[in-house]
Formats: structure tokens, C-alpha cells, sequence
């Protein structure tokens, strides 16, 4: 992905956070950078993404707070991935960790191809409470189709994340 093209990625997306802000409360972003697939030489790429949580919606269960989230990225070779799944958040003290499971839709670009456009995303990730209304967290994932393609050949992403409650 070239420098323009997330800048103006990046412009749309703080501009139209900051125009709906005012009218929405309880909801959780989260804005994160990595690197997509990085355990691939081949086809290891920038990524930037975001995702959406409700808070409006999560549910304290015996598994934990579980709550719905939906969310996207893009890599520097235009593959991009949207998702939607449900987050657990299990607080421990100053971290928080939260795994999740997310189905959803993959597009190679000019990226890896995954070998189905139907992809799964498990991830884990730790965030540390930097005020009342932000965290900062790193995080991992893997994308795989479950060998439901003709082939399998997932990727391994790590991330940095900034997390926004409004």
C-alpha cells in the first residue's frame, strides 16, 4: 500500500469517527498497525486496520465479558480481510486479555492467497489501560480457511493497537 493511499485511508476513517462521535457512546475502537502474515518472507506485508466493538451489547458469562465485534484490514499488496466475530475480555489486574474468533471475508489483492475467499481469524491480545477511555495492546492472529479451500496455507500477523472508547 503506498503512503497516499493510507493517508487518505486514514484521513476518512479519524474524520468520520469524529463527526459520529458526539451521537455515540459506549463503543470501542480499535486502530492497529503490524505486519500481515510475517512468518512468510515471501509475502510478509504492512497492514492497518480497525475494529468496532459495542459495549452496548457484551454480556458477563461464566467464559467471561463476551461481546460482539466487527471490524477490517488492509495490507500494503491490497489483500484486505472484513470480519465479524465475539471477543472475550478477561480482566487481570492492569492487562486485559482478550482472545477472539472472527469468520469473514478475504480478497487477495496482489497479497497471499489463502486459498478461500471464507477465512477464520483467531486472536490473542494483552492491552494496558493508559487513561480511562484508552489502552494500548499488542496482539497476534492466524487467518485460515479450516482446509474447506483447495489449499490451506493461513498467516501468522502480530499487531500494535490503540483502543478508543467513546
Amino acid at each position: 500500500m503506498s503512503v497516499k493511499k493510507l493517508n487518505i485511508f486514514l484521513v476518512i476513517f479519524f474524520t468520520t469517527t469524529k463527526l459520529f462521535a458526539a451521537e455515540i457512546n459506549n463503543h470501542q475502537y480499535n486502530f492497529y498497525t503490524g505486519n500481515f502474515d510475517f512468518s512468510d518472507n515471501k509475502q510478509a506485508a504492512m497492514l492497518v486496520g480497525f475494529q468496532h466493538q459495542n459495549e452496548n451489547l457484551e454480556r458477563d458469562t461464566f467464559f467471561g465479558n463476551i461481546s460482539p465485534i466487527t471490524g477490517g484490514f488492509i495490507t500494503e499488496n491490497s489483500a484486505a480481510y472484513l470480519y465479524t466475530g465475539i471477543e472475550w475480555n478477561v480482566d487481570m489486574g492492569a492487562i486485559t486479555f482478550t482472545p477472539s474468533f472472527a469468520p469473514g471475508l478475504y480478497h487477495k489483492g496482489d497479497g497471499k492467497d489463502l486459498g478461500h475467499a471464507l477465512e477464520f481469524k483467531s486472536e490473542v491480545q494483552f492491552s494496558y489501560s493508559s487513561s480511562n477511555n484508552s489502552k494500548i495492546a499488542i496482539s497476534y492472529n492466524h487467518v485460515s480457511n479450516a482446509s474447506i479451500g483447495d489449499k490451506n496455507p493461513g498467516a501468522n500477523s502480530y499487531m500494535f493497537n490503540f483502543i478508543k472508547n467513546f
